[in-house]
């Protein structure tokens, strides 16, 4: 008998798919429920998402709207008083101009994403990311034929990341299309300074590309440091496409909500690709996000006073553990230490570190291998999206299983 042929519905018929990686931090995720599955208590930092309610008042306003009926189709740009309350949003918060017709509503920040990366790459082009950085940017920029090109950020014990501005300029060639910002930082928890931010924008000026932005954690800013918005900048519409959304300041991850704003004569082409994709935004949840930019702030800011607390407990606890260099985050709700004294030390790769601490210890952290592209095969992500008995418990352990790897190499 001759080769069997595969059905067509089973071949894959276009062969960008194949450059596609999924999220492998929900790997781990997996391995770890699986763990607790079996009975096994398992303390996770691993999880990208608030562990807060989403806000009663906004919980209620959806749950108005479904019983006003308020269940159709909507304007696959969104219902026009929540794009009004999104410019309001930014207006009032940075000073900016935005219109309300320069704002499309999108089924999540990753959407947004989507949508802006879809508009401006083309085949051939090349997109710099400083890494490590969130997934999903590279795979996008693949799957439209676009070359990710990844710059390292530069690490410093005991502050964290910055971005070197001279490293991406030298990385600039005649097919740079864009470079991705995003600030504050997924998976650093650092917040670039208002003078890099200054310094890459003067570049893409200079350059004539495309910023994209996702500012998603802007709200997560702690302490006395200082965060500056792309939307500060009064020619933000010459250079900028902006991603922000409702998951992390509202706690509205499972709401699938966010936005794009793009200057107005970009606008027709995004929506055509909208409509294409997923038609509008759900309906009910848009009046939700109307409530919650509109409505009651405190929820947010007692949210926010909590991650600032616990990042200092998970630093305080982590600062003294051997082998671990530390920092306290200055934003997001992530640290990514480095690790590569233990790596060593025990002569294994990131991925086996972190399944040594999930077995040894109980506890999960993710790989900074997740993040792509090379920058993070010496860290680890830490979430401190958890509350502060397992952030206490858990560092603990943390600090204990590195105290055991180091106390080898004293015999």
């Amino acid at each position: 008998m001759g080769e069997r042929t595969l059905s067509a519905p089973t071949q894959i018929i276009n062969e960008k798919l194949n450059e596609i990686e999924g999220e492998s931090a929900f790997t781990f995720l997996s391995i770890a429920r699986e763990y607790e599955r079996k009975g096994k208590r398992v303390i996770s930092f691993g999880i990208g998402q608030p562990d807060f309610p989403t806000p009663k008042h906004i919980r209620e306003a959806a749950k108005r709207a479904l019983d006003e009926g308020f269940t159709g189709y909507t304007e696959t740009a969104g219902i026009p008083e929540l794009r009004e309350a999104i410019a309001d949003y930014l207006n009032n918060r940075y000073g900016s101009d935005v219109k309300p017709e320069e704002v499309v509503v999108t089924t999540g920040a990753k959407t947004a994403l989507f949508l802006a990366l879809a508009t401006y790459v083309r085949a051939g082009d090349e997109v710099i990311i400083p890494e490590p950085s969130y997934y999903s940017y590279a795979q996008v920029v693949k799957l439209f034929g676009g070359k990710p090109v990844f710059i390292p950020m530069t690490f410093e014990p005991n502050y964290g990341f910055k971005i070197d501005i001279n490293k991406i300029e030298e990385k600039i060639t005649s097919r740079t299309r864009a470079i991705v910002l995003n600030n504050p930082h997924n998976p650093t928890g650092s917040i670039f300074t208002p003078e890099q931010v200054d310094a890459l924008m003067e570049l893409v000026r200079r350059k004539n590309l495309v910023l994209v932005v996702d500012e998603i954690y802007d709200n997560f800013v702690f302490g006395n440091t200082s965060f500056k918005s792309v939307m500060t900048y009064s020619d933000w519409r010459d250079y900028v496409a902006y991603v922000n959304g409702f998951s992390k300041t509202f706690s509205m991850t499972g709401w699938r909500l966010g936005y794009l704003v793009v200057r107005k004569e970009v606008i027709p082409k995004v929506l055509d690709l909208a409509v294409t994709i997923y038609s509008c935004a759900t309906s009910f949840a848009q009046k939700a996000a109307v409530e919650a930019l509109r409505g009651d702030w405190r929820p947010v800011k007692e949210m926010i006073e909590e991650f600032e607390r616990r990042a200092r407990l998970l630093y305080d606890i982590l600062s003294k553990a051997p082998g671990i260099e530390a920092y306290l985050p200055q934003g997001a709700f992530y640290m990514f230490p480095r690790v590569s004294t233990l790596l060593k030390t025990l002569n294994v790769n990131i991925d086996e570190f972190v399944m040594k601490l999930l077995n040894e210890k109980g506890v999960l952290v993710l790989p900074g291998k997740a993040f792509p592209d090379k920058a993070g095969l010496e860290f680890v992500r830490i979430s401190f999206a958890t509350s502060r008995k397992n952030i206490e418990e858990g560092a603990k352990l943390i600090v204990e299983f590195a105290e055991e790897i180091m106390s080898r190499t004293k015999k």
